[in-house]
């Protein structure tokens, strides 16, 4: 991996630029989709002239702006490579991680290992074939992602993440301006000291019940220790996590995923997940211990093997109840 300065006005403009060599196929969008509260998610924003993304580091605020030049897929096709704009108080902090945000530190090898590769189920195997350019970001930020976690536990993702956009344009601040490029509207999610302030009334307004808004205030009364957990091994640090009252694994796995780029943490207790694996695999749903069961063979691996299945386009049998979307505004 190597790192230079990136060309270009918006690079001569910025307070801090680089370009990042992934020495293989690359695809930024399908890498950093997972970071996203969906589409709408404030802090983000996807546009013709890159993707865009703001969040606070050590330093303070900085509004990343990221670059691709491709897969690099096809036969003879130059090396691909993303570049890196910044703009802010943190935009040398931001820089610094940069690489490992992209997936730098994430080793499939081992999973694309000949022997290894050949014991994966068929569907596994052509869906890697098709997804070489995938890789497990790192964000190192573990507030940035805890808390819009612990406000999707239990409910839907359509209601967590209209609650956290809710709270986003009410408490996140604007993004550090980029000059006329801003994206209108970005913004960065909350600080710890911010998220504390929100009142009990701005929770329900969300629609966050008081038992996950309770969890939130537990967790960011201990920030700066959980910050800290971004430097353990993923395994510690999901462990660590889990001493604080209303964070399960579930929660602890969902995290770890995103800040370390974690290629085994399964999210158990997930309404749909062991569903969808079951019936993947096997073509009959099951429950939680039924997936881990299944994915046992592949352990180390195993959330690798869940992103292969969700990016192999199956889809299990909509048939059955769904979970209902309740609305505590109303309570």
């Amino acid at each position: 991996m190597t790192v230079a300065d990136a060309p270009g006005r918006l690079a001569a403009a910025a307070d801090a630029s680089l370009r990042w060599h992934p020495q293989g196929p690359y695809n930024l969008l399908q890498t950093l989709g997972t970071l996203m509260r969906g589409n709408g998610d404030p802090s983000f924003s996807s546009r013709m002239d890159g993707l865009w993304m703001a969040y606070t580091t050590a330093d303070g605020p900085v509004t990343l702006r990221l670059t691709g030049t491709g897969t690099g897929t096809a036969a003879h096709a130059p090396e691909p490579f993303v570049d890196a704009q910044a703009w802010g108080p943190g935009s040398t902090a931001a820089l610094a991680t940069v690489p490992r945000l992209l997936g730098a530190e994430d080793d499939w090898s081992g999973f694309d290992e000949p022997a290894f590769h050949a014991t994966l189920p068929r569907m596994v195997r052509e869906a890697r074939r098709r997804n070489l350019a995938v890789r497990l970001p790192s964000t190192g930020r573990m507030i940035d992602c805890l808390v819009p976690t612990i406000l999707e536990q239990k409910v839907t993702v359509i209601e967590a993440r209209r609650g956290f956009r809710y709270l986003m344009y009410r408490y996140g601040s604007p993004a550090p301006a980029a000059g006329m490029a801003t994206p209108a509207g970005l913004l960065v999610r909350p600080t710890p000291e911010q998220w504390l302030r929100i009142p009990s009334w701005d929770w329900h307004k969300a629609g966050v019940g008081p038992q996950r808004s309770a969890t939130v205030m537990r967790a960011l009364r201990s920030a700066v220790a959980l910050e800290r957990l971004a430097l353990l091994p993923a395994a510690e640090a999901a462990a660590k996590m889990r001493t604080i009252p209303g964070i399960g694994e579930w929660t602890a796995a969902e995290v770890v995923q995103r800040t370390h780029g974690c290629p085994d943490s399964i999210a158990v207790g997930d309404y749909h997940l062991a569903a969808d694996v079951g019936a993947a695999l096997t073509g009959q749903r099951t429950d939680d211990a039924g997936m881990l069961a299944l994915l046992e063979p592949w352990k180390g691996h195993r959330q690798r093997v869940v992103r292969m299945i969700g990016l192999s386009g199956f889809r299990k049998p909509t048939f059955g109840p769904r979970m209902t979307i309740q609305d505590h505004r109303r309570h």
